[in-house]
């Protein structure tokens, strides 16, 4: 539909109406407080004239709440932390000539995000450690002065990208239909007119990233679901962030975690590095990019033999983990090994290091 025919009938229709209510008929504009759109020749203001008076220098509302939130993804909170209210009900910045600055700058590089991205990222205030400062612990505990950086747990989307990254199965194509990841069977059993079932995708797009997953409502991804992903039934800029053991068991069980830690393990094992002590170094440091620490050491070879020993003894066991998930299993690998090695990467892939953004 074209915006004159579209304009005609939405005439017609508040036509009627006024007409029917006794009114007049209400032109477009924007509201009077707030400055207003140029229209010297007295003509009805169409949707570009909207698009345009969103993104007019005299109306810096847009650039500020954008920046706004683009603070939030890469700090944790916004500059206002309210991010869906950004005004005067919302909170007032912590620094407000900063998120002024910010805004300025955006608009005069031509809305160019990756310039603000980058301006952002490249800062001291972003690349600090984000170990917290004792001295101001108590004056600022939730870090809104920005001493040190702050960590935060990834989001739903994020969390599953990550193990999928890790063990190399990540799928990075951009665009196209939705990806229909492991969803456990009978999930849609109560979803009726009509009933249907769910089938997951047999190809690389099971491993696309999480944010083109099938998105059902009402009936969420349940490994979504459990880290805080919102439902999509309201518009939701802020999410909660919850810690509960559904989220472990799911790290542990879901099977895209179990056939991503199997994938891992094949991949420690057929590197170049031949000791359990170097293997359990790289397993750190693709996870959780830094070298593992003694004690921790120690604690994954003492697992690592026990499962050695329970797999050897349950050769059975060995051959139904190691086949978990639609990726074909390494034939150059002993199944009792690459088992053994796949249940310590489970636990590296629910590590809360790992799931957690520092």
């Amino acid at each position: 539909m074209t915006d004159e025919l579209h304009d005609y009938l939405l005439r017609k229709l508040v036509g009627a109406v006024g007409q029917r209510a006794g009114g007049s008929f209400v032109q477009p504009a924007a509201p009077h407080f707030l400055p207003q759109v140029p229209n010297p020749e007295g003509r009805r203001l169409t949707r570009l004239d909207l698009a345009k008076w969103l993104v007019s220098r005299d109306n810096p509302l847009t650039a500020r709440a954008v920046m706004n939130r683009l603070w939030k993804q890469f700090f944790g909170a916004g500059i206002s932390a309210v991010v869906d209210d950004l005004g005067a009900q919302g909170e007032w910045p912590t620094h407000p000539e900063l998120l002024d600055w910010l805004a300025v700058e955006f608009m005069n590089n031509g809305w160019d995000f990756k310039h603000m991205v980058k301006l952002m990222v490249m800062s001291s205030t972003y690349r600090q450690s984000s170990n917290p400062r004792p001295e101001i612990k108590e004056m600022d505990p939730n870090n809104r002065l920005l001493a040190s950086q702050s960590p935060r747990r990834l989001e739903a989307e994020f969390v599953r990208d990550n193990a999928l990254f890790v063990a190399g199965l990540l799928n990075p194509e951009i665009g196209g239909p939705s990806a229909h990841p492991y969803q456990p069977p009978g999930y849609y059993a109560n979803l009726q007119f009509p009933d249907r079932d769910y089938q997951a995708d047999s190809d690389d797009r099971l491993y696309r990233r999480g944010v083109y997953t099938h998105w059902q409502r009402t009936f969420l991804h349940p490994m979504l679901a459990n880290f805080d992903a919102p439902s999509r039934e309201e518009c939701v800029a802020a999410r909660n962030v919850s810690n509960t053991p559904q989220q472990a068991l799911t790290l542990l069980n879901d099977p895209t975690f179990v056939e991503a830690a199997r994938v891992f393990a094949a991949k420690l094992l057929s590197s170049k590095r031949e000791s359990d002590d170097a293997r359990l170094d790289l397993a750190y440091e693709d996870a959780l990019a830094r070298p593992i620490r003694p004690e921790e050491q120690k604690s994954l070879e003492r697992f690592l033999e026990l499962q050695r020993e329970h797999y050897r003894a349950n050769s059975d066991e060995a051959q139904k983990l190691v086949r978990v998930g639609r990726t074909p299993e390494s034939k150059d690998l002993a199944e009792t090994e690459l088992a053994a090695w796949t249940q310590v990467c489970r636990v590296v892939l629910n590590l809360h290091e790992t799931i957690t953004r520092y």
